[in-house]
């Protein structure tokens, strides 16, 4: 066997063991590129054989999804199957957990009109409403994993040919989730201790608010009251231990709803809906988006801020990864939110994740909007960190502490 198959094998068998954690007698949504088929017969074959009791295989293709949306009626665009969204609900109230193997062309729909892609977005958005809150309430276990297309591969390393750019992502990816370890899921697991060390320091703290100061950035980020940080595994409503994110380096939590106020400017390429949003700016007033630039992509930046009426103007996330962490290390920037993501301190427009504040999943939208949790149709990260920004956090008596410096962790966690 082959070291590439061997790592391959490794890989499909950590997204079932150690992503998703899948159980006996459960079933399983997998989404990913046909482009990835070799793959995901392996980590379908992991998945039966931890006990899976049916794989159900979402696939997408990139060149279709072009033709549709560059030929197809605005009004198919705008509807989303009723069949589809009511299949995947059904499997999630089924406890099926999800898998997602992402690895999407960053330029796919360059040349899209900006107002198509964001009718398709929405129709998905509203469509599977019901079923993305199983998702970010954790009522599923559930986890995306990266694979190398050819277009992603050829995006990120452009100078070399298309088979070097792919083994060269592969290699990328591999050392990034750990392959090369003796033992990856133990290696995971020790990974998974040092951000839950740091989740549970922040979680102690309770800071009233955080203070973000960069070049091109000064922002004020309350914090709601019993706000809680996350990072690393997570654990379903069943009681499962899982990895949302395989890599992962963050710790986040949600801002205040109405308490963002400041300038932040974004620091790596956005991929969203096929196009690339860069070197952007965005200003808040009291938790709201009421200004905002972008050197490429700003008619696509507009589109995502309006896909609803007020929520995607608002932020829904708030994450902490040090400037040091692997995939910044790494010098290479991914396209690819996964991975930059993981790389960078970030924040996120739209919905927040109700498991960040006590007794989130059990709130009406009422209660949402009382205690300062932001709803929306979409969830984006944007990157915002780099080797100079600084974060103070506040206190509830009003103290300011150092929590980065020089875009690394201010604090022990010895």
């Amino acid at each position: 066997m082959s070291n590439f198959q061997e790592s391959l094998e490794k890989y499909a068998k950590l997204a079932i063991e150690t992503g998703v954690n899948l159980q006996t007698g459960q079933g399983l949504i997998l989404n990913a590129p046909v482009e990835a088929a070799e793959f995901v017969r392996l980590v379908v074959k992991e998945a039966y054989a931890a006990g899976a009791k049916n794989v159900h295989v979402e696939w997408n293709d990139e060149d279709l999804t072009y033709l549709k949306m560059k030929h197809a009626p605005m009004e198919v665009l705008e509807n989303f199957p009723k069949w589809r969204a009511q299949g995947l609900e059904e499997m999630a109230k089924d406890d099926y957990a999800l898998l997602t193997i992402y690895g999407e062309n960053p330029d796919l729909l360059k040349d899209i009109d900006a107002a198509r892609i964001s009718a398709t977005s929405k129709a998905g958005a509203e469509a599977l409403t019901e079923y993305r809150n199983f998702i970010m309430n954790d009522k599923i276990s559930w986890s995306i994993v990266g694979y190398p297309t050819r277009s992603w591969a050829e995006k990120v390393f452009p100078d070399v040919s298309s088979d070097e750019a792919q083994r060269k992502l592969w290699d990328n990816i591999f050392k990034i989730v750990r392959i090369d370890k003796e033992s990856p899921v133990d290696a995971w697991n020790k990974h998974n201790e040092t951000l839950r060390i740091a989740r549970e320091y922040l979680n102690e703290k309770q800071y009233t608010k955080l203070i973000y100061q960069t070049e091109g950035t000064d922002l004020t980020i309350e914090l709601p009251k019993n706000h809680i940080w996350h990072g690393g595994s997570a654990v379903s409503e069943t009681g499962t231990e899982f990895n949302p994110n395989m890599p992962t380096e963050e710790v986040f939590t949600m801002p205040a709803k109405y308490g963002v106020n400041g300038i932040v400017s974004s620091t790596k390429p956005l991929s969203y809906g096929g196009n690339l949003i860069d070197k952007f700016k965005l200003t808040f007033k009291d938790g709201k988006v009421v200004d905002f630039t972008a050197e490429q992509g700003e008619e696509s930046l507009k589109h995502l801020l309006d896909t609803d009426e007020d929520g995607a103007r608002r932020l829904g996330e708030v994450a902490l990864v040090p400037h040091q962490s692997p995939i910044s290390q790494s010098g290479i920037i991914f396209y690819n939110t996964l991975f930059d993501e993981n790389a960078s301190c970030h924040l996120a427009l739209g919905k927040a994740y109700p498991t960040n504040i006590e007794n989130g999943p059990n709130m009406s939208e009422q209660e949402m909007d009382k205690f300062g949790v932001n709803d929306s149709l979409v969830h984006e990260d944007f990157m915002i960190g780099s080797a100079t920004l600084n974060i103070d956090g506040v206190t509830e008596d009003g103290k300011t502490e150092a929590i980065f410096r020089d875009g690394n962790w201010a604090i022990s966690f010895d």
